[in-house]
């Protein structure tokens, strides 16, 4: 555990120092023992068969999409941050330092152990039924490549599903808020969520789509069965083959087809077997594949909800042409008040000059001049009012309306 805890913290203080792309594995065996290696490619294709473009899908500074690619020996894993290489007895974790990756490190530390100290116990209890329900144990058995996977696809599916979680919870109060208060601030926000909803989306699609490809296609799946194809390749058939060949001339023909016979039973039973298989790894892609469709329709969700509050906003971002045109109305209203308030102004001049205690020689006559000169004032000033009000429209200043 010493050794274990100085390898950590010598891997943390090479990070540090570094400052750049972190060449620290951690190896995890059956029994949840991990260490942590600083392993370049060199040492990483020397310990697992694969090849270099294999092995720059893992590469954090290379934007490759997700993939689960089956090798002939290997499982090359690029899951979001989770980015590790399965073997039939190992797992080779990229970066377990890291914050989003240690939970996965638990994990894997926790559960395997579990699966393998259950098998062990199904043998003791069943102790004289070892050897007769031997090929029953190794057909119901889950392979430790599936655990270490599944261990995989469920903290990649919960995480993004905890994220959209979290993104509803802020997203839809601040769209609410944005629907009663239009303002910059609001706008923002609403902004920044909704580049983060996009960029979350893009990530969940990416992680979705490669579980429909791998579900799509069952090669692809049994090529993820590295159980299997060790078992098979090491199988009685090659046996068979050579057998045949050591056949003297002398034996008896019937020799040769029962073994066919047996070799084809063989292979029967190996196809029946890998399509049973095949059936086990699909029903454990097709629970985390409902899942990651779950997130996904949280968020197409939230974009329509996000799309149906811009639609709203944009409807009220049209009103100001109304507040425009109610805004005419008032100008138009005031030159009409303007214009009469002048017109009045004259009328009150007339009246005030003539209201003036000046003697004047037909004062006599008042009442009969008193009459014209209300009306000649009265006609004037509407007249100066109706010409103001028609070069104002002459020149466009009034609407028709």
């Amino acid at each position: 555990m010493a050794e274990e805890d100085g390898f950590i913290v010598e891997a943390q203080m090479s990070f540090k120092k570094k400052g750049a792309v972190s060449r620290s594995w951690m190896v995890l065996d059956g029994s949840g023992q991990g260490v942590v290696l600083d392993l370049d490619k060199y040492d990483i294709m020397r310990r697992v068969p694969i090849n270099a473009r294999d092995l720059r899908i893992l590469d954090p500074l290379l934007s490759y999409p997700c993939a689960i690619l089956g090798r002939e020996k290997a499982i090359v894993l690029n899951l979001e941050h989770i980015k590790a290489i399965i073997t039939i007895d190992e797992v080779l974790l990229r970066d377990p330092l890291d914050d989003n990756v240690l939970p996965i490190v638990e994990e894997l530390q926790r559960r395997l152990p579990l699966a393998i100290g259950r098998g062990e116990g199904e043998e003791e209890e069943l102790p004289e039924s070892r050897n007769s329900e031997a090929g029953t144990e190794q057909q119901t058995e889950f392979p430790f490549e599936f655990r270490a996977l599944e261990v995989a696809l469920e903290g990649i599916c919960s995480s993004l599903d905890a994220q959209t979680r979290e993104l509803e919870v802020a997203a839809y109060p601040a769209l609410d808020e944005l629907t009663a208060k239009t303002s910059s601030r609001n706008l923002d926000r609403v902004r920044k969520l909704k580049s983060s909803m996009t960029r979350l989306t893009s990530r969940v699609q990416k992680v979705r789509d490669e579980l429909e490809q791998l579900l799509d296609d069952d090669d692809d799946m049994a090529d993820l069965y590295l159980s299997r194809k060790s078992a098979v390749s090491a199988s009685s058939p090659t046996d068979f083959g050579n057998a045949k060949w050591q056949l003297t001339a002398d034996e008896s023909p019937t020799i040769s087809s029962k073994i066919s016979r047996n070799s084809s039973r063989t292979s029967a039973v190996t196809s029946s077997q890998e399509e049973n298989n095949v059936e086990e790894l699909e029903m454990l892609l097709e629970a985390y594949f409902v899942q990651i469709e779950s997130t996904m329709n949280k968020l197409t969700t939230l974009r329509e909800y996000i799309d149906d509050t811009e639609d709203y906003i944009n409807i009220q971002l049209s009103f100001p042409s109304q507040l425009d045109n109610h805004r005419n109305q008032l100008i138009q209203l005031e030159l009409f008040l303007s214009s009469g308030t002048v017109c009045l102004s004259m009328y009150s001049l007339v009246a005030a000059i003539f209201g003036m205690n000046i003697p004047y020689p037909w004062r006599e006559n008042h009442g009969y001049l008193f009459k014209w000169v209300v009306m000649l004032t009265v006609l004037a000033c509407g007249s100066f009012f109706l010409s103001i009000i028609t070069y104002a429209r002459h020149k466009g200043l009034v609407g028709s309306n």
